[in-house]
């Protein structure tokens, strides 16, 4: 209120100033006033509806972070694994190799997938519904004087009775009187089921760090491996289940009548008889035209989906053809250091040194791509289109 009467003033005052506040009238300062009320109220609106948009927007960027963040970390997680193993399992000497090619044992991650999974939360039940009787109305005639003589000497005489007449016979109708009872349980779903992995033990011959203490010892032997049973991972989901059934009563409803009054006759004529007709009267009666009646409606089930983590490929380790120190050229670095810098991996100078950085660069590079990690491949360098 305190916002009309200022903003109403402060337009009054600038008519005034202007010079035109003899013109204009009341009706015109209130039609100017709702106007611009009215154009505040759609811009306040409008910005309501953005902010709206701006923070599902923001909610939407803040779970895209979460994922890209734990799909990392179950990439670094299966580097350090990799790193771990021993070098034993694979075939001793690359395949089929011919001279001048390189190779080096890699590691191709494990692929997920992330499949909907159908999960009942609510078994349904059944809803009483109840049917009121149905009724019309009718005329029937009904007799309100009988028949009879009048003498003309001495008159007949009447008294008048009182008599009950059925308008509504006697229904039933079902009434719930207990509704059904429902509860919540809690359901345990299983998300990613038990699996095993290979982890790489303490050797004999190998102190902190994973340093040789015996010069003598061959890595290629004397490595130990334990299989590590991991747990299934379990999700707990709520459901609505019907624990007892509503209960229905019959109840009667009582008939509905009227009572009419009408004249009988008592002592007739003495003399002379006159017949007298009957008399009759039309009234409206309601007549029951079909029961009260109970329908039973099923409530469907309801379902929720639950999102899932599938592996559909195990973790690799091959020999694939790499491009070795030997054939590892400054140009082909610079190329491979232009290429990585232009798609955001690599930070350092173009200084056609395969360095610390360029190798991170690499690996990060790998990662996001889903290539095989551990050198620079000729699939990484074709990749990214450094060579042909």
């Amino acid at each position: 209120m305190n916002k009309k009467i200022l903003f109403s003033s402060v337009i009054t005052t600038l008519l005034f100033m202007s010079g035109c506040a003899d013109k204009t009238t009341n009706m015109d300062i209130t039609k100017k006033y709702n106007e611009c009320n009215t154009q505040l109220k759609e811009c306040q609106t409008n910005l309501q509806n953005k902010n709206d948009e701006i923070a599902k927007l923001q909610n939407e960027l803040n779970l895209e972070k979460q994922k890209v963040a734990s799909t990392k970390n179950e990439l670094n997680q299966c580097k350090a694994e990799v790193l771990r193993l021993p070098r034993t399992g694979l075939t001793l000497l690359p395949p089929q190799a011919k001279p001048g090619e390189c190779f080096a044992r890699v590691v191709i991650p494990p692929k997920y997938e992330y499949q909907k999974v159908k999960v009942l939360v609510d078994e349904g039940g059944e809803r009483v519904v109840t049917i009121p009787p149905k009724y019309r109305w009718v005329t029937k005639k009904v007799l309100v004087r009988e028949a009879g003589e009048k003498l003309i000497t001495i008159p007949p005489v009447y008294k008048t009775v009182t008599e009950k007449v059925l308008v509504s016979p006697e229904t039933e109708k079902e009434v719930v009187v207990k509704p059904a009872k429902y509860k919540w349980v809690t359901e345990k779903v299983m998300v990613e089921p038990a699996h095993t992995v290979w982890k790489r033990g303490a050797s004999l011959y190998e102190g902190k760090n994973n340093q040789i203490l015996d010069k003598k010892f061959n890595p290629e032997t004397g490595e130990i491996m334990c299989l590590v049973e991991v747990p299934a991972k379990y999700k707990y989901i709520k459901k609505r289940i019907m624990v007892e059934p509503p209960v229905v009563k019959k109840v009667k409803v009582p008939a509905v009548y009227k009572t009419i009054t009408k004249r009988v006759l008592v002592k007739p004529a003495q003399t002379k008889v006159v017949k007298i007709p009957a008399v009759y009267k039309t009234i409206k009666v309601r007549e029951l035209v079909e029961p009260a009646k109970v329908v039973r409606e099923p409530i469907p089930p309801k379902y929720a989906y639950i999102t899932k983590r599938v592996k559909v490929r195990d973790i690799e380790y091959k020999w694939m053809p790499i491009i070795c120190k030997t054939n590892l050229t400054p140009g082909l670095v610079k190329k491979l250091q232009t290429k990585l810098k232009k798609l955001g991996y690599y930070k350092g100078p173009i200084d056609s040194i395969y360095g610390p950085k360029t190798q991170k660069a690499v690996n990060e590079y790998q990662k996001d791509k889903g290539l095989a990690q551990g050198a620079l491949t000729i699939e990484t360098a074709k990749s990214l289109n450094i060579i042909k």
